[in-house]
């Protein structure tokens, strides 16, 4: 399901390119809020001899993004905790973790004078994982550098407001210890939807 809001948000963005020009300026700023569902990929690898598989989570999000040229501008993602149950060969009950996706991008916005207005972004993830908990042991979850891809549309609502819908992947891949041993490395590699209301400053 995830895969196909992807695919459905990179060709909206595509659609849109048709349209003539329209600038997003140097100096702007946007900042918004919203939801984003972050789903990891169905295979996470294995842990401890078993199948891995991390479940899928919703929280609100926030951006804030700088426009260092016309339609080219620097995004910051923050996003309070998402909390993940982690399963071990379907049926085990290996723990939770809490994790934050701090994630610093460059978008560049297609210029167009429609409503509609694709981007995409390529950029650099640091995921935080903390409050990790197993009946197990003690659990740790290494913290993961990464590249983030992402496609998105924002749909004017006003002057300076807009619905935003995009879709972010992340490379996420983290060292597992159990009890102080190496147990196996989690791949996570989770796509993130969001959705947001942007307002340009």
């Amino acid at each position: 399901m995830t895969k196909k809001l992807a695919a459905l948000t990179l060709s909206t963005a595509l659609v849109a390119l048709a349209a003539p020009a329209f600038a997003q300026s140097q100096g702007d700023w946007t900042v918004g809020v919203g939801v984003g569902y972050l789903d990891p990929k169905s295979d996470n690898g294995t842990l401890a001899g078993f199948s891995a598989e991390i479940d899928s989570d919703t929280r609100p999000i926030f951006t804030a993004e700088y426009f260092i040229r016309d339609n080219l501008g620097i995004e910051l993602l923050a996003a309070t905790p998402f909390k993940h149950n982690i399963t071990l060969g379907g049926s085990v009950d290996a723990g939770s973790t809490k994790q934050l996706p701090p994630t610093l991008s460059l978008n560049y916005h297609f210029a167009t004078n429609s409503a509609w207005k694709p981007y995409v972004g390529a950029g650099l993830n640091y995921t935080i994982f903390f409050d990790e908990d197993s009946a197990l042991g003690d659990l740790n979850i290494d913290d993961s550098f990464g590249v983030s891809l992402q496609a998105g549309v924002d749909y004017m609502v006003t002057e300076k407001g807009a619905v935003r819908l995009n879709v972010r992947w992340f490379d996420i891949d983290s060292d597992v210890t159990l009890n102080g041993n190496y147990i196996g490395k989690a791949e996570v590699d989770p796509w993130l939807v969001g959705v947001s209301y942007v307002h340009q400053f």
